[in-house]
């Protein structure tokens, strides 16, 4: 591990990337919350109301994240973030868990809970950051949706609406490619918790497709939010309600 931070950040610096102080930082804080959360997982673990509990926490820190990368602002605006992840989350974990697909214990919430959460997570910075920065370069497209008399919504939806795909492209090409160019990690956690190839291509394609709903709710979800201008910057929130 010391050989591969040494060999990123060598890189980076002789690129001239900008982020080569940040790499042995990011392995260091990575392997301290690492050595904390594995204390915390091993009582989870035991009990699925723990479990939940430790993937709820999980989830107000991917919450909090992606508000920041997104720059939603206030206890409203993270309000609105945690309802879009949670309109993709919530579903899919109902219907693995609900269903019996995967039995209601600590091992196999936490993992599968925690991949779609942090999922969610990425699906809403991404569709966040596109969107608004549509909402910004495209403003006098916006003003003359307004001055056809379209409502504020509909001109907003109109802006963010033609590049929402963007945000899902990542997880489709992922589970397009499975077993082709990657082999993602719950196939290899459950050969290396000894399961069969069998039970590992199951948990993975479950996995996978998955996500892949839960990050389509998330984005239609968000952008029914910042229509309504629940989900916007503060940037964005004043210029669109000048």
């Amino acid at each position: 591990m010391v050989l591969l931070v040494a060999l990123g950040a060598a890189v980076a610096l002789w690129g001239r990337v900008p982020v080569w102080r940040t790499i042995p930082w990011v392995a260091l804080r990575a392997g301290v919350q690492l050595l904390v959360v594995s204390f915390i997982v091993g009582f989870a673990l035991s009990h699925w109301a723990l479990a939940f509990a430790f993937v709820f926490l999980m989830f107000l820190v991917g919450v909090l994240t992606t508000a920041q990368r997104t720059g939603i602002k206030g206890l409203r605006g993270q309000l609105a973030v945690a309802v879009a992840m949670a309109a993709g989350a919530v579903p899919v974990l109902a219907i693995i868990f609900g269903t019996g697909t995967a039995p209601l214990t600590g091992p196999s919430i936490v993992p599968i809970a925690g991949i779609i959460v942090g999922n969610m997570m990425t699906a809403h910075t991404l569709t966040g950051r596109r969107n608004f920065a549509e909402l910004r370069s495209r403003h006098d497209e916006y003003e003359a949706w307004l001055a056809l008399g379209v409502e504020r919504s509909g001109a907003i939806r109109n802006v963010i609406s033609p590049t929402l795909h963007e945000a899902l492209i990542p997880s489709l090409d992922q589970t397009r490619t499975v077993g082709l160019v990657t082999l993602p990690g719950a196939y290899i956690g459950v050969l290396l918790g000894g399961g069969s190839a069998w039970e590992a291509a199951a948990a993975q394609l479950l996995v996978l497709v998955g996500i892949n709903a839960g990050q389509v709710c998330t984005a239609v979800a968000a952008r029914w939010l910042s229509m309504r201008t629940w989900l916007l910057p503060p940037d964005l929130a004043d210029k669109l309600h000048a």
